[in-house]
């Protein structure tokens, strides 16, 4: 299962973006990494490089390796409605990320190693793919079993809430009503630069 294990904090800097959570070395150090610190003098990001650099952050950010972000594109070109907001939608919908918003997990990783652990189940089945897309009208469950672990129980105390999953706190189930409107996400991607990279 590829992913990406290295280091958090230097992406985090180098698109001045908590990307991975709070980060302590990016408010110490907000400016990229690099030899000559914020000394460097850095040359003017070309349109090219921009583009790149915003699919990057997505990539980063919901833990998705190339292929894989190719692919969801491919898929939100083909809905109908707009490609970058479709994109978003169907990023969202991975199960591994609608274990995050549901608050089962504190982060994506932790979320994607419950569902590779069998911790997790769809309508009762046990699921252990990632990548699964969850789809409107879905049940999210903790498994029966894993209830009772710690890092479960302590994620859903500091659990947020979003308009398009309901929770229900007595049975640790959610449900996924609705792919989310762009407003709804609180990511700070701009979608229609991914667009126009895969466009050219």
């Amino acid at each position: 299962m590829a992913r990406y294990i290295g280091p958090k904090s230097k992406i985090a800097r180098k698109f001045s973006d908590p990307i991975f959570g709070p980060d302590k070395y990016l408010e110490k150090k907000n400016y990229p990494p690099g030899q000559h610190g914020n000394n460097r003098r850095r040359r003017k990001q070309s349109e090219y490089g921009i583009q790149l650099a915003e699919k990057q952050k997505a990539k980063y950010t919901y833990g998705i390796l190339e292929r894989q972000f190719r692919n969801v594109f491919k898929r939100a070109s083909r809905k109908k409605g707009i490609t970058g907001e479709n994109l978003l939608q169907l990023i969202e919908a991975r199960l591994d990320n609608v274990v995050f918003r549901l608050g089962i997990a504190p982060t994506r990783a932790a979320a994607r190693q419950l569902v590779s652990h069998r911790h997790i189940t769809v309508n009762g089945d046990i699921v252990n793919i990632p990548s699964y897309s969850v789809r409107e009208g879905d049940v999210v469950s903790v498994r029966e079993k894993s209830k009772s672990l710690e890092a479960v129980t302590n994620s859903l105390a500091s659990r947020k809430t979003f308009s398009w999953l309901e929770w229900d706190e007595d049975k640790m189930q959610g449900k996924f009503l609705n792919y989310p409107a762009r407003e709804e996400i609180p990511e700070n991607i701009k979608e229609n630069l991914i667009v126009e990279l895969y466009s050219k």
